[in-house]
């Protein structure tokens, strides 16, 4: 259980940030630029589920926020040689987080009408909402996958916050009345 008593530390005055495994990296570091885009993107989800109406979606949208947090954990323990295997003392994102999205992803498409063209950011208030936590999730694979040029970073971590923006946008869609009041793109519209 984590207890917070104390809110500041200053422990960051000097422009670096603690990790879980103990050690210090600079606040404008790779590895904390990529958990930034995790809370980020963690943050635009909790406003997505404050315009959500549907408790079965807001329960998801939750577990995913939780979800959020384990990745958070995940970047900031750097890996000794590569191994991401979870243990007690180390929060790991795992496959069976990624394949319940995936299969998330199949249940809320299924009664979707077939795309026939891009779909603009829009529609009523939550799905604008959810997609800019898309945006976001989008912004924090960025994100990590620089990191990931730089030192390793866990494969299912990967897979995990790329399928999160295809359920995002997949959820965007249920939430515009099952993809019937999409805004669609309509491509070279105003070239007049």
């Amino acid at each position: 259980m984590v207890k917070l008593n104390k809110i500041y530390t200053r422990t960051g005055d000097d422009g670096t940030t603690g990790l879980v495994d103990g050690s210090r990296c600079s606040k404008h570091s790779a590895r904390i630029a990529a958990i930034g885009a995790v809370d980020e993107a963690n943050s635009a989800i909790g406003l997505a589920i404050c315009a959500i109406g549907a408790e079965a979606h807001r329960a998801l949208l939750t577990r995913i926020q939780n979800d959020l947090f384990d990745l958070g954990a995940d970047l900031a323990t750097p890996a000794e040689d590569g191994d991401f295997t979870p243990s007690e003392m180390v929060l790991r994102i795992v496959d069976a987080q990624h394949s319940w999205l995936e299969s998330e992803i199949d249940a809320l498409n299924e009664g979707l009408e077939q795309l026939t063209s891009f779909v603009l950011p829009g529609g009523c208030e939550a799905a604008a909402r959810t997609h800019v936590a898309r945006a976001s999730a989008r912004a924090a694979e960025r994100a990590m996958t620089a990191l990931a040029g730089e030192t390793a970073v866990n494969p299912a971590a990967l897979a995990y916050i790329n399928r999160l923006s295809d359920l995002l946008f997949v959820l965007a869609r249920v939430l515009n009345d099952g993809g019937t009041s999409d805004v669609k793109w309509v491509p070279g519209a105003n070239r007049q």
